[in-house]
């Protein structure tokens, strides 16, 4: 049998199966906290967006947060989980500027750890193994990280992510009007050069702007 075929053959048949499926969308993490009001008193202090607080019984109260920019939400209170409190390891958000995310994260009152990057330069060890301090060689994407923790010590970490693994399939969002200019701007740029190669105006140039603005934020190859 033909090993490197049949692995094709295989990878094929589920990247088919991945593309049928109905879209699966993370939308909410529950993490288990000792204190509702405390705990909501520190996410509200980092910015954090409050969604619902609903004292509904009390034995039965649900709070919702979400961090600026994300599509998935956090949710705590009493009666949601039968966790321990502080028992959430390696909750990850990504930024694109870790610096900057560790600034405004100390600002709101976290204790932020130095920005790192792991030994292997791949993820990150659990707990504080081979963490090395300081930024990732050369700043690479995905490379660079800071680590910070609720009052009950459920554990966040921070990625900085510049640019997408190619293929990488993500939502593409933009999170403040400048973002999006800045993301047309470039798009205007590689559309005039297309124009440039083709000889005349381009007259399908809307499809060829949200091909352009989909790849580049997913990391694809961008559109000629």
């Amino acid at each position: 049998m033909d090993t490197e075929t049949t692995a094709t053959e295989t990878t094929r048949t589920e990247a088919e199966v991945r593309d049928a499926a109905p879209a699966l969308k993370l939308e909410v993490v529950v993490i288990p906290v000792s204190d509702v009001d405390r705990a909501k008193a520190f996410y509200a202090g980092l910015g954090w967006t409050l969604d619902v607080d609903l004292d509904i019984a009390p034995d039965y109260r649900v709070v919702e947060f979400t961090p600026p920019g994300s599509p998935t939400s956090i949710i705590f209170g009493t009666g949601v989980t039968e966790a321990a409190p502080g028992s959430v390891r390696g909750l990850q958000l990504v930024a694109s500027d870790v610096e900057a995310a560790r600034a405004a994260l100390a600002a709101g009152g976290a204790l932020v750890s130095e920005v790192f990057h792991d030994a292997t330069g791949v993820f990150h060890h659990g707990g504080t193994a081979a963490r090395v301090p300081g930024l990732a060689p050369d700043r690479s994407s995905y490379g660079s990280w800071v680590a910070f923790e609720d009052p009950d010590g459920n554990e966040w970490l921070v990625q900085e992510v510049t640019q997408r693994i190619p293929g990488r399939v993500v939502q593409t969002r933009y999170d403040s009007p400048a973002e999006l200019a800045v993301a047309l701007r470039a798009a205007a740029e590689a559309h005039g050069a297309h124009e440039a190669r083709i000889g005349h105006e381009d007259a399908d140039w809307p499809e060829w702007y949200a091909e352009y603005l989909v790849r580049a934020a997913a990391g694809q190859e961008l559109p000629a």
